[in-house]
């Protein structure tokens, strides 16, 4: 059965009142907020497997998906014999990302493995980046490291400095699009 569907609403409406076993979705097609409803489909639907199908990708969006538990992105691009390769994967609950994915996905890799993909921080401020996104305040921080208030605060200016974020909101934006905070662990 092949449907084209709108929006979240209309996806979850289906998947209640019909047996559907793969899901193939291009995001920018519906009618979604964030990649989070689809983690909301993902998470009324333990059973249903997903592809996403799309133009491009950024990194960021790549990333955030593969943290999602996406691991089946196909681009439109691809030919015929992917595409299928993509579905069969998919069914047998393995990972497919396309050729030009994978490129992205090791490039990320790399980066991260070289400490780039941080904005060069040290791992003592990617352990306050954590601690902050947590919601602790810098006293805390401070004592549960084990280090001045004021080292906590010189920390706090260099982190904002090297990614170029202003607000503590902003910092944890960016963590989780980078990766280093798992939407799970992190509640708003």
């Amino acid at each position: 059965m092949k449907l084209y569907l709108q929006g979240k609403n209309e996806i979850i409406k289906v998947l209640t009142n019909s047996e559907v076993s793969v899901l193939i979705i291009d995001p920018s097609f519906i009618d979604l907020s964030s990649f989070s409803e689809i983690q909301e489909i993902r998470d009324n639907f333990p059973g249903l497997k997903f592809i996403v199908l799309t133009n491009s990708l950024s990194k960021n969006e790549l990333q955030e998906l593969n943290s999602l538990g996406i691991t089946n992105i196909v681009l439109k691009s691809s030919d015929r014999d992917e595409i299928f390769e993509a579905l069969n994967a998919s069914v047998k609950g393995k990972k497919y990302y396309s050729c030009e994915l994978l490129e992205i996905l090791f490039e990320i890799n790399e980066r991260i493995n070289s400490g780039e993909e941080t904005g060069q921080l040290t791992p003592s401020e990617m352990e306050i980046v954590r601690l902050i996104s947590e919601g602790l305040t810098t006293k805390e921080i401070a004592s549960r490291k084990f280090i001045s208030f004021h080292t906590v605060i010189t920390h706090r200016k260099n982190i904002f400095r090297k990614l170029g974020v202003s607000s503590v909101s902003e910092l944890i934006m960016y963590a989780i699009k980078s990766g280093w905070i798992n939407l799970i662990e992190y509640h708003i």
